[in-house]
């Protein structure tokens, strides 16, 4: 017990053994690797906190040094159990750049509850332990050590001498004190260095992982894989060093150079651009971020045209993102009409909507602009005032298409009136202007119904309209009674589910009637036959405990993202009906939807891909750099990968490549959002094709002066 009278390296000592045990059960019940090298950096990161910890609340004395230690122990397990709700409810960690999202938690208390598991309670046990060590035995640290200085005192015959030696001890002690501190920064420092070089050392990287280390701790820009590198408490250390001191710091790139246009092998079916504007533009450009990312589009692959290139020309188009909507909708038994688009339309069987922060804004917005968004920010809010001329709405504005969008909420979560008309859309119908009945009581969203008839009162005069709806009424919660989440439960009491499957059911059955009443809708006047539609999911129905789905599902939700598995369709009765097995996302709606409405667009501005070219890699990114195909799954956050045959692999090359072509579109989507560069292109080719059109004015004044 005699080390532990220096109650610096007391606290810190047991500090870091609280900690570290934290972060192990913390890694356990989260399922990230435990034991490999990102356990080493956690553990030098854990010192340096524990460090630095000691040494500052020792100015507090014995008893304040220790309620600190608590308070400090108690504060991160705390956030470390919340990180691990957060992530099963959400799918994401969660960062102080999407702390809106807390107050979504806040507010579905119910649905996050019953999303949690009883495991991540476990991750409080060290603190307890810590608390339980101050209570039972620092007392007793204190009185043997208040005897070892009697003893002291005691070898000497005099009083006064007694007296004299008492204050020397306490002397000595005081430097001791003095000492420990010192020692303890020293020791911080050289710790500091160590966890500087596991940020670097290539035996401490993984080669897989799509986002460098060094990188990541600048911009911890990918919760998931910065908290698996990092471990909770110093991810909240990163997370809070980046929103105090945002770094400018860019990892080196090829596209820093110049750029290389792939070449095309021309055809009927060559897809040509004048590239001469943005050439320009790109060559005269100073700036480091404008200059990176003009290279890197610019050498991007200009998609072929294809079989099914304007297939659509001249249709009207309605997308529908289907507020939490998995396949459980596509059930004949009880949702006829969108098991019809789905059996009598195009179907993609492998499709996902990969969860991140502020999924439904974010996913959205992905889906209107064909970029990732920034994955620890609600991006579609944060950078809502960015202009996206790329845009859905823009392309079909350009091919003389009345466009506008529709949402039955208010914008309590999402400023879609300004993000929509940004994007181009001519007119945003939220559920005031609409006139749709809604309460502020979130329990309680509006019917899917109403909207429906509302767009088309809106549409039914307009020849050629290009219409986007965001959906509500299936939203969490499903927990408690609502509206809709009671109105249809007798065509599921039979069925043996759990009562929040049969709530969200029910408002499943809602939204279904939403889609039968738009197709009597059209048909009424007369626009079914030229309207083609577009489903797709935001994300899979939060709030529903996995063995709650996992009782409805003949497959195992919780594994390789199989929670995210969400219907997409397009619809029209001339079609053929068809199922596509590719892998894919909301990322490559704007490009599929551009190629078979035969639109000006240059699909090197997108990060998704037209779905029927031919040169489509056949694969699915979720929003963490994670992926999957018919061959693997990689999953960035452990950084493996796990093959569906033995004999049909990945060379590490391959796996390379793949991976640095995903973190390329990521950070260059994430880059392009940040500084609003599809705007800036756009101004700036606006300004050379003026500067260029100038002498063929002046020529044309001096032909008509002769």
């Amino acid at each position: 017990m005699r080390i532990f009278y220096n109650n610096v390296f007391k606290n810190y000592f047991l500090l870091t053994i609280t900690l570290l045990a934290e972060e192990i059960i913390f890694r356990t019940v989260t399922k990230l690797t435990i034991f490999d090298w990102t356990l080493l950096r956690t553990f030098i990161g854990i010192n340096i906190i524990a460090l630095i910890c000691a040494a500052l609340f020792s100015f507090f004395g014995r008893i304040g040094s220790n309620i600190l230690s608590v308070i400090a122990a108690l504060a991160l397990s705390i956030y470390s159990v919340a990180q691990a709700g957060f992530k099963n409810f959400i799918g994401v960690f969660m960062s102080f750049g999407t702390s809106s999202q807390v107050g979504a938690v806040k507010e579905y208390i119910g649905d996050y509850l019953n999303s949690f598991h009883w495991t991540y309670w476990l991750i409080l046990i060290p603190a307890g332990v810590l608390i339980l060590f101050y209570i039972l035995f620092d007392h007793r640290i204190k009185v043997l050590e208040r005897n070892d200085a009697i003893d002291f005192s005691d070898k000497f015959d005099s009083e006064e001498r007694k007296q004299l030696n008492d204050k020397a001890f306490a002397k000595k002690k005081r430097k001791r004190m003095i000492n420990s501190k010192i020692n303890a920064i020293v020791v911080a420092v050289l710790f500091g260095v160590a966890y500087y070089f596991s940020l670097t050392v290539a035996f401490m990287q993984n080669p897989l992982q799509i986002e460098p280390t060094r990188q990541l701790f600048t911009h911890p820009d990918i919760p998931d894989i910065a908290m698996s590198q990092f471990g909770p408490s110093m991810y909240l250390f990163v997370d809070v060093k980046s929103l105090l001191l945002p770094s400018q710091e860019m990892e080196e790139s090829t596209y820093d150079k110049g750029y290389v246009k792939k070449e095309q092998v021309i055809s009927d079916y060559t897809r040509k651009i004048d590239d001469t504007l943005w050439e320009q533009v790109a060559n005269n450009e100073t700036k480091a971020n404008y200059k990176r990312l003009n290279n890197y589009f610019l050498s991007q692959e200009i998609t072929d045209k294809n079989d099914y290139t304007g297939i659509f020309k001249d249709k009207n188009l309605i997308v529908i993102m289907m507020e939490s909507t998995n396949t459980i909708v596509l059930d004949e038994r009880y949702f006829p009409n969108m098991h019809k688009l789905y059996t009598e339309g195009w179907a993609w069987t492998n499709n996902y909507s990969p969860r991140n922060s502020c999924s439904t804004g974010n996913n959205e917005m992905s889906g209107m602009v064909s970029l990732f968004t920034i994955n620890n920010s609600c991006t579609a809010n944060n950078y809502r005032k960015n202009v996206y001329p790329e845009a859905i709405f823009n392309l079909f504005n350009n091919a003389d298409y009345t466009t506008t969008s529709y949402h039955n909420y208010t914008e309590q979560y999402y400023y879609r009136s300004t993000i929509h008309k940004n994007m181009g859309s001519s007119h945003f119908y939220g559920v005031e202007e609409l006139g749709i009945p809604y309460s502020n009581a979130y329990k309680e969203w509006p019917s899917d119904v109403e909207l429906v008839e509302k767009m088309l009162e809106k549409t039914e005069d307009q020849d050629r309209f290009m219409v986007w709806m965001t959906s509500v009424t299936a939203h969490q919660p499903y927990t408690m009674s609502s509206e809709y989440g009671d109105k249809h439960l007798d065509l599921f009491k039979d069925t043996g589910y759990d009562i929040s499957l049969k709530r969200y059911m029910s408002k499943l059955k809602e939204f279904d009637n939403a889609i039968g009443a738009l197709l009597d809708g059209l048909e009424k006047q007369g626009k079914l036959n030229d309207t083609v539609i577009v489903l797709y999911g935001d994300h899979y129905p939060y709030g529903l405990n996995n063995k709650v789905l996992n009782s409805y599902f003949d497959y195992d939700v919780t594994k390789q993202y199989e929670v995210d598995r969400i219907p997409f369709i397009i619809y029209n009765p001339e079609i053929q009906a068809q199922q596509f097995d590719e892998y894919t996302s909301y990322l490559n709606i704007t490009p599929t939807v551009a190629n078979l409405f035969d639109l000006d667009y240059d699909p090197r501005l997108y990060a998704g891909y037209d779905l029927l070219s031919s040169t489509y890699p056949d694969r699915v990114v979720f929003a963490n750099g994670s992926w999957k195909d018919k061959k693997a799954f990689y999953n960035a956050s452990t950084g493996k990968i796990t093959y569906e045959r033995d004999d049909d692999t990945y060379t590490v090359d391959e796996l390379k490549e793949i991976n640095k072509t995903i973190s390329e579109k990521i950070s260059m989507s994430n880059l392009a959002i940040k500084v609003n560069y599809f705007d800036y292109l756009e101004k700036a080719k606006e300004k050379y094709r003026v500067e260029t059109a100038k002498p063929e004015e002046n020529t044309n004044s001096e032909e008509k002066t002769e």
